[in-house]
């Protein structure tokens, strides 16, 4: 009996060639896309929870300032770690972990490697964080100051062999032994590092802070990442409470309640340290991206089966009167769908396989299809199975409840109900795609605004270097000899890179500032030379000199000026950290961080050489400035691999995400389009076989071939612009609501709206007007013998 149903199944989708292509093709593209994106949602929204006790580990943070400076560090001063593992009974262990943003240069046996990830750690990561041991032991993963634990895959690039334990690298005339080797870290952790250090290491080099002389002494540093493992049945907000408590009692003065709070270890990837969920806003939009496109290919796959229903009412009268019962033909229709979505999944299964290199290079992730792997199965099977019950059950009770006697006598109708809920899914279908449509017209624009922005300075055709070592010391001596060059049009340093956020501190003083009040401020050493460099404006006051003197001068922004309620600044008196000098300068204000979030205080303290080299130049003398910075550093700095970025490189660094986004939203309303116009075709040359004798007695009575093309393409223009009035205030709700993470943003203008819709409607036009004009130019002589 089985056998009977899977043959039968078989013969009908091979009988109907063009409409099971077209379903098999909807659905296969359908699944595939949907498959792909819940993949990376399931991969986004598993970030560290792999870890065997991931539930109970939390990360301080720190909630610093106040009134309009406050923020929220995901640092925390590094003795706390000891401080809460000696005094607070719920928590289990602790950890401090210190990323080395500075590149690392190692040799061994002659080859030169250059590390851009490690960090710093205490022996206790590798017993709260059970990472894999290939070679070595979590329990003393160093030896030493000098001992280092690598992942599989580096010591595979510097040794070649995993088996790397015992061999010796030399960094900086420091010879470190490797005591153990890692699986490497999966890709959904935050701690992506090459090479661990041991915190030790890190200790001794520390020169002390102010009266701290040693890191477990110093309270004033925020730059470690602390990780706490706590009791299972502990309360991280209590926790967090006594955190604060004993920062209060070691360090003396007042901190505000909850100056220290603890957030979840699984929550890092998707919320930031002062609660912004725009991550998780995304991977809640892609996953609802998902089950559209997934709905639509459901649509599809409904409208076509019961548009055609009609057309099986015999073959089910004639099955029902010769001993067929309602479950047995119900059976035989769920078992033709069933077939047709396993040819749809193993062809989705393919798609996947030829698009997922092109899918993980869109997206910036490493994503496998490995069939084999339990996830992979969860999240596929899982899909095609929903996907199946969704859409088959009602194609299956329809053909299965024909009343025989009806069908034979032609006198078959399914009323306005099916009609009508086959034009109501017509339009939930271009709902969601003018939906997608719009939001990636948004979106687009939204970075255009951007890119085309003026940020404040002149970002265009500079590119910068670090200065290490002899670079750094005869930093003098290499910019003169680089200014001697013709195409080079000027030179400048800084402590850090001009974009983004990067030291931020509190200690600060001004005549009137208000007791009790901690005022945030971004901090950046420069030389005379950075801002005219890159074209900033003073709003008051002058630039740096490059006198002596310049020593106990400060340039603030605008910003910085206003939040701090100082009037005529210029030659008032500051005091940053320990040095108490005067305001110079004020310097308009300029987006050193994402648009997406207003200019915050910052303030230019002066300093000859630094530890970043700009150098302008033109666009068509950039070969010869980067020849010539090369030929410098290799005089100074041979040690290292030459290495260099664009400024606006770095800058549209700063909108890599959004960037992605509006790629694959690109993609995403393509295949929702193409989706919806495969069912659009299916539908319009289902109808044009219905009234094939219909439109051969209008063309003998004279009717014109527009005339027969209008009506039958009005319905469903009629459908789409239905659709266009449904999609367009959602759409602008969904786009307000996305626009509201950028403080400086486009409008939503009543012509992005028309241009979705409009584009919609065009498509649905082009993809049912060949099938209607068709149809329309056939030989009524024939289309009047049709049966």
């Amino acid at each position: 009996m089985i056998k009977n149903y899977f043959k039968t199944a078989w013969r009908v989708l091979w009988n109907n060639k063009f409409y099971s292509a077209i379903n098999i093709a909807g659905l296969a593209v359908g699944l595939a896309v949907g498959i792909m994106i819940l993949l990376w949602v399931k991969h986004e929204s598993g970030y560290d929870g792999f870890y065997r006790n991931a539930s109970t580990i939390y990360k301080i943070n720190s909630h610093i300032g106040s009134s309009s400076t406050a923020q929220v560090w995901d640092g925390a001063p590094a003795p706390l770690a000891v401080f809460c593992k000696q005094s607070i009974p719920e928590v289990i262990n602790s950890v401090r972990v210190k990323t080395r943003y500075e590149d690392v240069h190692f040799e061994y046996r002659g080859n030169k490697f250059t590390e851009q990830h490690s960090a710093y750690v205490d022996p206790s990561f590798f017993s709260i964080f059970d990472f894999e041991f290939l070679d070595g032991s979590a329990a003393i993963p160093f030896k030493d100051d000098h001992s280092v634990v690598i992942t599989a895959s580096t010591a595979k690039k510097y040794f070649g062999t995993s088996n790397a334990s015992g061999k010796i690298l030399v960094a900086n005339k420091e010879n470190f032994l490797v005591t153990g080797v890692l699986q490497d870290i999966p890709d959904n952790s935050k701690f992506q590092y090459n090479i661990l250090f041991p915190m030790s290491l890190f200790a001794k080099q520390f020169r002390g802070n102010g009266a701290w002389k040693t890191i477990d002494e110093d309270l004033g540093n925020y730059q470690y990442e602390i990780y706490l493992q706590l009791q299972k049945t502990a309360s991280p907000v209590v926790v967090g409470k006594k955190v604060t408590k004993l920062f209060i009692d070691k360090k003396g003065g007042d901190a505000k309640e909850n100056f220290f709070t603890l957030q979840s270890l699984k929550t890092l990837h998707l919320v930031t340290a002062d609660g912004n969920t725009g991550a998780l806003k995304m991977v809640q939009v892609f996953l609802s991206v998902a089950v559209l496109i997934l709905l639509i290919a459901c649509i599809n796959y409904v409208n076509l089966s019961t548009a055609r229903s009609m057309l099986r009412s015999k073959e089910v009268s004639m099955r029902k009167i010769t001993g067929a019962s309602k479950m047995q033909l119900f059976v035989q229709f769920i078992t033709e769908s069933a077939v047709l979505f396993v040819l749809a999944a193993v062809l989705a299964f393919l798609v996947i396989y030829l698009l997922l290199p092109l899918y993980n290079v869109l997206s910036g992730k490493h994503l496998v299809f490995d069939l084999k792997n339990a996830d992979v199965w969860m999240v596929t099977g899982g899909t095609v199975i929903a996907t199946l019950l969704l859409s088959a059950i009602y194609p299956a009770l329809l053909l299965s409840s024909f009343r025989p006697l009806q069908a034979l006598k032609g006198q078959l109708s399914f009323g306005i109900g099916a009609s009508s809920f086959r034009k109501l899914l017509v339009i939930t279908q271009f709902v969601f795609s003018i939906v997608l449509i719009t939001s990636t017209i948004v979106i687009t624009k939204q970075l255009q605004y951007i890119k085309q922005k003026d940020p404040g300075y002149t970002k265009e055709h500079v590119f910068s270097l670090p200065l290490n070592g002899a670079l750094h010391d005869h930093y003098a001596a290499a910019r003169n000899e680089l200014m001697k060059e013709s195409f080079i049009g000027g030179v400048a340093s800084s402590d850090n890179s001009i974009i983004g956020v990067n030291g931020t501190t509190g200690d600060t003083y001004w005549d009137g500032k208000p007791e009790n009040t901690t005022f945030l401020i971004h901090v950046n050493g420069v030389d005379n030379n950075l801002i005219p460099l890159l074209n900033m404006k003073m709003a008051a006051g002058s630039n740096f000199t490059g006198e002596p003197s310049d020593s106990a001068h400060f340039i603030l922004n605008e910003t910085a000026i206003k939040q701090a309620g100082i009037k005529d600044p210029v030659g008032k008196s500051f005091t940053l950290w320990q040095t108490k000098g005067i305001i110079t300068g004020v310097v308009k204000d300029f987006n050193y961080a994402s648009l997406k979030q207003a200019i915050e205080p910052a303030i230019f303290y002066y300093g000859a050489a630094n530890w970043r080299m700009y150098i302008k130049t033109t666009a068509g003398d950039a070969p010869k400035a980067i020849a010539a910075a090369e030929k410098i550093w290799k005089k100074y700095s041979a040690d290292a691999p030459f290495q260099y970025t664009f400024l606006d490189d770095d800058y549209n660094q700063l909108y890599q995400s959004e960037e992605k986004t509006a790629t694959l939203f690109n993609a995403f309303a393509a295949v929702a389009i193409l989706i919806s116009c495969l069912g659009l075709f299916g539908l319009i040359t289902f109808v044009a076989h219905l009234k094939t004798k219909e439109i051969g007695i209008r063309k003998v009575l004279g009717a014109g071939t527009g005339s027969i093309t209008s009506l039958m393409t009005k319905d469903f223009i009629g459908l789409v612009l239905t659709a266009f009035i449904i999609a367009a205030p959602i759409a602008w709700y969904a786009m307000n609501k996305w626009l509201q993470d950028y403080t400086y943003r486009i409008s939503l203008s009543w012509t992005i709206f028309v241009m979705a819709g409009l584009l919609a409607l065009v498509i649905a036009l082009l993809t049912i007007s060949f099938q209607a004009i068709k149809a329309a130019l056939a030989n009524p002589v024939k289309s009047l013998r049709t049966e």
